[in-house]
């Protein structure tokens, strides 16, 4: 059994444990709204309600989102980022299981039609995918980091963060004062551009993450000594911008509907996390003709899907503007 194979089964554990986790977090939300509306229907103005760590759901959410990482972080030592960033599409089978069974949300034909999409576009790029994971000397990860290629890619990485910043905001505004047409088509625009921004920020955890298990094979091989400036750095990279996707994940939960938001957030993570492993490890390389057309094919079948994740009516949009109208009742992970 190669090591690839490895890395991939402990990343498919560590996703579904993930997309577990997300949906207890989401339903411990959903019991922080229910109570405070039931307390403002019965005209409690003095009610003030409770953080949302007080729900032992939310708790236990938080508990296997943190184990669906950590055996993500084993994973990435055994295979290439690439690869076990498209093996997240797991998580949209799991998620339409644990949406129905854990939310008691109704899965609609189109959501599973568009959920198949992604299914199959992922499985198209984890078999054309790049199937090696070279171990790298510190010296050989500090010199990609200030890679010219990599450079711009970051510098573009930052106007697509900005870009897309610039477009909730936007949207949020139109959405509070405008017509019903309008609302339509940020119905899908806001969660999308959230999820851009909170993906291609957080994807680069997975490079950090990626760096930092290199280190560990090398250290366990008595070829590195752990303690250094460079690995600090990079463990200091890797909290900030896992912390900072925790943080946009548990607001989008408490702002969006988890049959929507979860299978975008994703998606972008996915994308972001492989462009991210072709630019940095040049995982390209190993790719003939045949592997780019099927690698291509699989990225138009993903965006399909997420296409045909827009909400049919105005019931979804009304949820988010009143949750966004009134974010003491979703405090975000970072403000609790």
């Amino acid at each position: 059994m190669g090591d690839w194979v490895i890395g991939a089964l402990i990343n498919i554990v560590g996703s579904v444990a993930i997309n577990f986790g997300t949906n207890l977090l989401k339903l411990g939300h959903d019991q922080r709204e229910k109570l405070s509306a039931i307390n403002n229907s019965e005209g409690n103005d003095k009610f003030v309600p409770k953080s949302v760590m007080h729900f032992q759901t939310w708790r236990i959410g938080i508990l296997f989102f943190a184990a669906g990482n950590c055996l993500n972080f084993m994973s990435f030592a055994y295979a290439a980022q690439s690869l076990l960033a498209a093996l997240g599409s797991i998580q949209f089978v799991s998620n339409i299981a644990f949406a129905y069974f854990v939310l008691n949300k109704t899965i609609s034909v189109k959501v599973m039609v568009a959920t198949t999409f992604i299914v199959f576009g992922n499985v198209f790029l984890v078999s054309f995918g790049n199937h090696q994971s070279p171990v790298y000397t510190p010296e050989q990860l500090i010199a990609k980091y200030s890679n010219l290629v990599f450079v711009l890619y970051c510098m573009s990485l930052v106007f697509v963060v900005a870009f897309n910043h610039y477009l909730y905001r936007s949207g949020e505004t139109i959405i509070s004062s405008s017509s019903k047409d309008a609302g339509t088509y940020w119905r899908t625009m806001l969660p999308f551009s959230y999820a851009v921004v909170s993906g291609a920020i957080g994807s680069c955890s997975v490079l950090f993450a990626k760096s930092l298990s290199n280190m560990l094979r090398l250290t366990m091989s008595s070829r590195y000594e752990f303690h250094s400036w460079f690995t600090y750095a990079i463990v200091l990279l890797f909290l900030c911008t896992a912390g900072f996707w925790m943080a946009r994940l548990n607001e989008g939960l408490s702002l969006f509907d988890a049959i929507l938001i979860v299978p975008m957030f994703q998606i972008a993570w996915t994308f972001f996390s492989i462009c991210t492993g072709f630019v940095y490890f040049q995982e390209y390389q190993v790719f003939d003709t045949l592997r780019i057309i099927m690698f291509v094919l699989g990225m138009t079948f993903v965006f399909l899907g997420i296409s045909l994740l827009a909400p049919d009516d105005s019931k979804e949009m009304e949820r988010c503007r009143w949750r966004r109208q009134n974010q003491m009742i979703a405090t975000p992970l970072y403000l609790l």
